[in-house]
This record gives C-alpha cells, structure tokens and sequence, in this order.
C-alpha cells in the first residue's frame, strides 16, 4: 500500500537553485538555537515552512536538470522513510509469533484489534474486516508520518548557504510527507478509487446510482411520487458531494499538518536563540496529540463513507440468508 502511495505522490513543484548553495556534510541544525530562523530572516523574510515541497533530485534521461521523467522531493523521502520503518517493525514484531504474544507482537496484536474494534463499531465487523487491509494501513502510516514530521532534524538538515548569523537550510532534505499537497492527494484519490470498488461490487451498477437517486421508503400515493422527485433531484447535490469528498480529505490532513509545522517555526523564532526551543515546546505537544486526531479523522471520515454505501447491503444478504439457512 505504501509503495503505491509513493508512486503516486512524487512532488512536482520545484525550487529555485541559488548559486551559492552548498551542502551541509553533517546533521547540523541550528533550528534549536534561533540561528536557523535568524539567517532565515536576512535571507527571505519569512518564518514558515514553504509551500513547496523542494526537489532533491530531478534529472532527464540524459542527466540534464528538467521538469519531467525523475522527479524525487523531500517529503517523497521522508514517506519512503515512514514506509521502511512500518515494514521493519511488521517483520520484527512476526519474526517469532508466539500464542501467548509479548514484547512488540503483542503491541502489534494490540494496535490491530484496536483499530478492528474502532471500525466494527462504525463498519460493522464483516465490512470492517473486509476493509482492513487499506484502514488499518492508512490509520497507521497518516500518524506515524505525522509524527515522523515532528523528529528534529526533519526540515532543517539539508542544502543551504552561510549566512551572518548561521547556516541556512534553503533546501531540506526531509520535509514531513503530509505537509505535502501532493501525498494527502494522492491518499484520497486513493480511497476514491477504492470506494467506488467497493460500493458497486457490494450493490451492482444499478443499485448503486439507485442508492443515490431512487428513495426506498414506504411511503405511497402522491406523498410517495414527490418523494421520488426530491431524492431524484437531491441525488444531484449528493453526486456533488461525492466528488468534493477527495478535495476535503486532501486539504484538510495537509493544511492541518502544514499549519503545525509552521507553527513550530514561527514559535522557534519568536523564543530567539535562547528561548525558541521553550516557546515552541507546548506546541510540539500540541502537534503529536494533532498527528493523532486528523489520523482518526481521515480514516473515520473514509470509514463512514463506505459504510453508508456498502454496509446496509451486507446487512440485507445476512437477513436474506437467514430464512434460506431455517429451511435446510
């Protein structure tokens, strides 16, 4: 899952290259002391994280500097990074199962049966357990790559130029992978396509456009035919509502994280060299307890829209199998 979300996220926004620039050997950041933001002020002004997701690497077929064919961004690494810790972590904790788990399987087993109990309630635990394998996932990778985001070092080790008064990271090496436009796009588009799977095979072709525009009721006479103008006519605005919901999931995990981390800049700034790593310390709490609820809140929001398509035709074959199952 990781390695498809990787594919499908490479930044395509580039950053102007300054003559000057030079690379920084070692893991020097002077972010904690204010020199960072210091330099960052002679230079440009501004105290905030870009807006761009800076290119590390973007060559033609012919390594020449182009705009297409090999495009890798900070936060493409920094995702590539999050995915390796997830994998590593899944063949240590399974490395030796055992039936009485302990150390990381049993925080594995636990994180797991969790999150089934989460979505069961919202699901119901058949749709719940058929899904899984994508929630369970994109719960898993949106909190740890939000907190990844959050490691020092992420977006102020990297290329930059001496200033007068430090170092300045123009161009990081990890920037955090869901301050990226182009990663929380790519996971919504992701559920989108998934979404549609998933409610035409649960209720056909018809009986999904039927689900958006027929009303079901028991309704009869004249009360019954307006009934079926209105939900004719408001399935309109529910096929509108469909196809904002990737812009919404998009914008509101990146611009949530996005905002965080500038946050943090602006506070680390604000301290001065002294101070800044205190000033920003309450708001580092804030981020890791914001990493967390926008991670329940894209995997609910996606939850809730695939049940509402999906869940009341597993109830409808459960209670159609139930007098099949009385006659044998």
């Amino acid at each position: 899952m990781a390695g498809l979300l990787a594919v499908l996220s490479p930044s395509t926004l580039a950053l102007a290259e300054s003559s000057s620039s030079h690379v920084i050997v070692a893991g020097v950041t002077n972010a904690t002391t204010g020199e960072f933001h210091a330099a960052a002020a002679e230079h440009s002004g501004e105290h905030a994280l870009p807006v761009q997701a800076a290119r590390l690497l973007h060559r033609d077929k012919e390594g020449k500097e182009a705009d297409q064919y090999f495009q890798i961004s900070n936060s493409l690494v920094a995702m590539f990074i999050v995915a390796a810790i997830l994998i590593i972590f899944a063949q240590l904790a399974t490395r030796k199962t055992s039936l009485v788990p302990s150390g990381l399987q049993n925080f594995a087993e636990w994180v797991i049966e969790m999150l089934i109990e989460f979505l069961g309630g919202i699901m119901g635990d058949k749709l719940a357990r058929k899904t899984f394998w994508f929630f369970g996932t994109v719960f898993i990778f949106i909190l740890t790559a939000n907190w990844f985001g959050l490691v020092p070092g992420v977006g102020s080790i990297g290329w930059g130029h001496d200033t007068a008064h430090g170092f300045f990271v123009e161009h990081p090496i990890l920037r955090g992978a869901n301050a990226d436009f182009n990663m929380t796009f790519a996971l919504a588009c992701t559920f989108f396509a998934l979404w549609l799977f998933w409610s035409i095979r649960a209720n056909g072709v018809g009986g999904f456009f039927s689900h958006i525009f027929v009303y079901h009721g028991d309704a009869k006479g004249a009360m019954r035919g307006l009934l079926f103008l209105i939900f004719f006519l408001v399935g309109f605005l529910e096929v509108i509502s469909i196809m904002i919901r990737p812009v919404s999931l998009t914008f509101r995990l990146y611009g949530n994280i996005y905002a965080g981390e500038s946050l943090l800049e602006k506070m680390l700034h604000m301290g001065g060299p002294i101070f800044g790593w205190l000033a920003a310390l309450p708001f580092f709490g804030l981020e890791l307890m914001v990493g967390l609820i926008q991670a329940l809140v894209f995997t609910l929001l996606t939850a809730v829209f695939t049940a509402l398509m999906c869940q009341h035709s597993d109830e409808h074959h459960a209670e159609e199998g139930k007098p099949h199952e009385a006659g044998h």
